[in-house]
Formats: C-alpha cells, sequence, structure tokens
C-alpha cells in the first residue's frame, strides 16, 4: 500500500500509471461481472415497478426483482450468462482504467500552475479523466450491454459478427447511442469518486481490514456515495444502447423506442413513475462497493510493484 499521506496524482511514472489502471481494470471487472450482468437485466425491465417481482414464466417477465431475476437468468441461460459479454467488457475495462488513471494524473499535473484548492483539482481532474475515457471506449461499453441483455435468443454470436452487424444495420452512430448521458453521467460521477477518495484516503490509510486496507474502505465509500447521485443517466444510457432493428430480442422483449437522453428520462417517469429511474440501484451500489474497492486496492498495489521493480532494477 502506498503512503496514506500521498495523492494519487503524485504517484508513478506514465508508463506505470497506464499499467496499473489497466491492471486494476481487468481484476475488477472479472470479479463484479455477475452483478453486471443482472443490474443491466434490471434496467431493461419496463412497466411500473412492483415492490416484490414475482416475474413470470421465462427470461421474457419485465417486472421481476432482483432475486428472481437471478433464478430466471441461472435457470433459462446457466451460469456462464453472468459473464455474458465478458469480452468486450474486460478489453473496456482496461482501456478504460488505463485511459482514466493516466488522464487524471496528466490533468492534475497541468492543474498544479494554476495553484487550486486540492478538492478544485482532484474534482475537475476526476470529472475530466472519466469524459475522456468514457468517450475513447464507448463502443465497447455499448457491446457489453447488448451481450449482456441477450437472453436465450442470441442475436451476436461473437465480437466479431456484432461489430460487422450494427455497422451494417445502424451505421458509425449505431456504436454510440446513449454517449450523451454517459458522459453526463461520469463527469459528476468521477468527480465525485476521486474527490471523496482523497480526502477519506489519508486518515484511513492505517486501518486494518480483513480484505485489505484504508485504500478499500475508501474506495467503497467513493463508489457508494458516487454511484447513487447518477444512476438515472446511467439506467437511461443503458436503454438508449439497446435501440435499433434488434430491440425487441433482448430479455424482456418490451424495451421502448427512445430517442435522446431527455426524452427517455420523461418517458419512463410517465410510464413507470419515478423510481423506475432507479431500477437495479440496489445492486448497483451492492457492485460498486466490491468494484470500487478492487480497483483502488489493484492499482495501488500494482503501482507499488511496478514502482518496486524498477528502484530493484536501477
Amino acid at each position: 500500500m502506498s503512503g496514506g499521506g500521498s495523492h494519487l496524482k503524485d504517484e508513478g511514472s506514465k508508463g506505470q500509471v497506464i499499467i496499473a489502471g489497466g491492471a486494476a481494470g481487468l481484476i475488477s471487472r472479472f470479479c463484479t461481472a455477475p452483478l453486471d450482468v443482472l443490474k443491466i437485466r434490471l434496467q431493461l425491465q419496463t412497466g411500473p415497478p412492483r415492490r416484490r417481482g414475482l416475474g413470470g414464466n421465462g427470461s421474457g417477465s419485465t417486472q421481476s426483482g432482483t432475486v428472481n431475476t437471478f433464478k430466471q437468468i441461472l435457470h433459462d441461460e446457466g451460469v456462464t450468462a453472468f459473464w455474458k459479454g465478458n469480452v468486450p467488457a474486460e478489453l473496456l475495462y482496461v482501456a478504460y482504467g488505463a485511459v482514466q488513471f493516466s488522464t487524471y494524473r496528466m490533468t492534475n499535473k497541468l492543474l498544479q500552475s494554476f495553484s487550486l484548492p486540492n478538492t478544485v483539482e482532484t474534482f475537475v481532474s476526476g470529472a475530466s479523466a472519466g469524459a475522456v475515457a468514457t468517450s475513447l471506449t464507448y463502443p465497447l461499453d455499448l457491446l457489453r450491454t447488448r451481450f449482456a441483455a441477450q437472453g436465450r435468443d442470441r442475436i451476436y454470436i461473437n465480437m466479431r459478427s456484432s461489430v460487422l452487424d450494427i455497422a451494417r444495420t445502424e451505421g458509425f452512430k449505431g456504436f454510440f447511442q446513449g454517449l450523451s448521458p454517459a458522459v453526463g453521467q461520469v463527469i459528476p460521477y468521477m468527480g465525485l469518486f476521486f474527490s471523496i477518495y482523497e480526502i477519506l484516503r489519508p486518515p484511513l490509510a492505517d486501518v486494518s481490514l480483513p480484505f485489505g486496507s484504508g485504500d478499500a474502505c475508501a474506495g467503497i465509500l467513493s463508489g457508494i456515495f458516487a454511484k447513487s447521485g447518477v444512476f438515472p443517466l446511467d439506467l437511461i444510457r443503458k436503454r438508449l444502447q439497446v435501440q435499433g432493428p434488434m430491440r425487441a430480442r433482448y430479455a424482456g422483449g418490451s424495451i421502448p423506442v427512445y430517442k435522446g437522453a431527455w426524452t427517455t428520462g420523461r418517458v419512463i417517469v410517465a410510464t413507470e413513475g419515478w423510481r423506475g429511474l432507479y431500477r437495479g440501484l440496489g445492486i448497483s451500489l451492492f457492485k460498486s462497493a466490491p468494484a470500487s474497492a478492487v480497483t483502488m486496492w489493484t492499482y495501488e498495489h500494482a503501482l507499488k510493484i511496478l514502482r518496486m521493480t524498477k528502484l530493484e532494477e536501477q
């Protein structure tokens, strides 16, 4: 673990930051993939939310609760279904992690000449890192969502066929459906995440936990607070990502036609109520805790190993 008094912006070379960030994304994704698939399925359910969703028969139910959605996926598609979309997701997380941490570090260094308060620096750097990483890796995010949304009806066989099919039927814009709410979500999310993390990290540095350290604890709390504030935009993004000619074939089978982030939000509120914007929030928060903890813990330790290896070589 790195010293508690230092900050992310002060640690490691550019190459070390890219490698550590990529490793953090890779390991975090693999550990939390089942929760991610479950969250996506819940977000794509339509109709008025039920307090106790009983679900229907098969994967076509549109109002199942978390437990029943889990049971349906397991029964209808098998345990491997919880890793659907894992290939584009792993590529996404590696690329996203590398771009995110390197952009965060670079932006922080650029802002140092302006003598801004540390909280402002970390917020701006975190928001910039999230926006750049989201934009550059968005096609992989869209592919991840579409694969995870597939039920027993396989729409895409593999990544190559999915890319060719989307390009043929939807054009270049098809790879960026839902980008605006994604960027709108990630700017405040990453800004809040890094700001809260940098505030909590020093005082929690010496905390000893069963699963690791204060780095992990700070990551958990940062992820929970940041995720709660921007969740409706994440749900809108997911609904827009599965638009297109194959919309009716995804699990659930009743996804309406949406056009634009603002209109999508209004339609969801009108047809599903305000609670409709928060489908899957519980599992999302449950996921954000281990995901944030694993990401930051892996990043810190990978960076420490890389720095130690470099010192030994010298």
